[in-house]
């Protein structure tokens, strides 16, 4: 789980389809070349229906300090630059993004640079949402020497080094108050592309459902269910999870102990019997804290864990966040081997109990316990750091 704890950092998605590289290696590159080879996926959604980014390159170095205009770069052009659509890529989709060799070596920061939205292009990185039209989104401004991430790949010679980028729309798109815009603030799992990962399906009637696989309480794949209610959650490293199934006014259903092994897909429950959540009471939680904030909401279980229920970064503009969280008892299982069918049972003692998490750049993480929500009720929690 190493790997994947580490793995996570706010980038763009990178899409490298027609891959040339130039440029030449980082300090302390070995002779010889490997190469890398990328695809993209997508976690799901919160309220959009599309969310477009134009990538014009991407630039990968040895070192992570490395400034704009040093040497030891390798350049990965698009040519010309290609607009897509994120949102397409959920439940298992995997989009190829290409390959290229580089020097060997490890390389440890890469920068993501985003065509501008112009007079020629308003629209080249733009959102929209649900039932909205189409709506430019502001990247960041760093955007003309791309945005810096910390990696940590290894190039060996004549190998090649595999690995997925997992956007997640959900927590990247940010708005901006009441002005109508919207700020792309990315985030971005990179792992190697596993074959191992977890299917399942649920009822089809659900609107709004989504399925994660969490570690400790941390977000490791998630997605959306199909038309039919089938999902897959994959590339997944091999481990121990807890697969949690949440729908908005419903209440949320756990799995605990979901094993994925190595170069295996899990099924989860019985195919003839589709996993439903049953109607549920809400609360709201909402409050402020400083802009980049992320918070999430978690509810801990008697079982001894926490799972996250809902996650997000406060509004550009105000700070402001707000969650509707489901009051009644979660529903949890023990995972037992497909096809016999999961038996969930409610975990009372947990029924409207919430802690919020609330983490920015540069400082400790901070927590608050929340008093036990009632249906209707609604309660504040600022945050402010240090």
């Amino acid at each position: 789980m190493t790997f994947l704890r580490n793995a996570k950092f706010a980038l763009g998605a990178v899409l490298l389809a027609g891959l040339a590289a130039c440029g030449g290696g980082g300090d302390g590159t070995a002779s010889g070349s490997g190469t890398l080879r990328l695809a993209l996926t997508d976690a799901p959604s919160c309220g959009y229906d599309a969310v477009y980014v134009t990538i014009e390159k991407v630039r990968v170095h040895q070192s992570g300090s490395a400034g704009d205009n040093d040497g030891g770069w390798s350049e990965i052009v698009l040519n010309p630059a290609r607009r897509v659509d994120l949102l397409g890529l959920t439940n298992g989709v995997l989009m190829e993004l290409g390959q290229t060799p580089l020097p060997t070596g490890k390389y440890t920061q890469m920068r993501l640079v985003l065509a501008d939205n112009s007079n020629s292009q308003p629209t080249a990185n733009a959102v929209v949402p649900t039932g909205g039209a189409e709506v430019a989104l502001k990247t960041p401004s760093g955007q003309q020497s791309g945005v810096k991430t910390n990696i940590n790949i290894d190039i060996a010679e004549n190998k090649m080094a595999d690995f997925v980028l997992d956007f997640d729309a959900c927590k990247s798109v940010v708005r901006a108050g009441n002005s109508g815009q919207y700020l792309l603030k990315p985030v971005v799992t990179v792992i190697p592309r596993f074959i191992s990962g977890v299917q399942g399906q649920m009822d089809a009637a659900l609107v709004g459902a989504q399925v994660s696989l969490q570690f400790n309480g941390t977000v490791v794949k998630a997605t959306v269910p199909d038309a039919a209610g089938r999902f897959l959650l994959q590339p997944v490293e091999p481990g121990n999870y807890t697969l949690v199934m949440t729908a908005p006014g419903r209440t949320t259903a756990v799995v605990t102990g979901v094993p994925v092994a190595a170069e295996t897909v899990t099924p989860i429950g019985a195919a003839a019997s589709p996993i439903t959540l049953p109607a549920s009471a809400t609360a709201t939680v909402s409050g402020t804290a400083p802009v980049d904030t992320l918070v999430r909401a978690l509810q801990p279980l008697t079982a001894g864990v926490s799972v996250e229920v809902g996650g997000q970064f406060v509004d550009a503009t105000t700070g402001a966040y707000a969650f509707t969280l489901p009051v009644a008892a979660p529903l949890v299982a023990a995972y037992v081997p497909a096809p016999a069918p999961l038996v969930f049972t409610a975990d009372a003692a947990s029924a409207g109990k919430y802690l919020l998490r609330a983490s920015l750049t540069g400082f400790a993480e901070k927590q608050a316990v929340l008093p036990t929500l009632a249906a209707g009720a609604s309660a504040s929690q600022n945050f402010t750091f240090p």
